[in-house]
């Protein structure tokens, strides 16, 4: 079956994770967040200590080490995080990064441009803090 949105694995390991450590208000070690997120632990390991790089999470290790928020959940939206992972999301005229079509019209419009401009807009209003309930 096609998609005709996705995003990867990463990003929502590292956006759902977040909300997990942001809800639980204390430490959350790996195993917990790849319980709930059915991902490998080996992945989401990789993905939070990208995130503590980035200054959103500081960790512990041992039996009782884990994440936890470096910043308050009402400062930090789920575009952060994302871009944190994946990078700068570009709202493009062109999927394929093209200066000219071929068409001289582009066979999609501009539904690629308000996709990309609506996925931005949608995450960059939504902060940890609105996902804690």
């Amino acid at each position: 079956m096609a998609k005709i949105v996705s995003y990867s694995e990463a990003a929502s390991i590292g956006m759902h994770g977040m909300v997990l450590i942001a809800r639980a208000g204390e430490t959350i070690n790996v195993q917990r967040i790849a319980e709930v997120t059915g991902s490998s632990r080996h992945h989401v390991a990789k993905v939070m200590q990208r995130l503590v790089k980035e200054g959103f999470l500081s960790s512990n290790r041992g039996p009782s080490g884990g994440f936890k928020l470096n910043i308050q959940p009402d400062e930090i939206t789920l575009l952060q995080i994302y871009e944190a992972i994946e990078g700068h999301v570009k709202v493009l005229n062109c999927p394929h990064e093209k200066q000219v079509c071929p068409f001289g019209k582009c066979l999609l419009g501009t539904v690629v441009t308000e996709m990309t401009q609506s996925f931005r807009d949608h995450l960059s209003t939504q902060k940890l803090a609105d996902l804690m309930v």
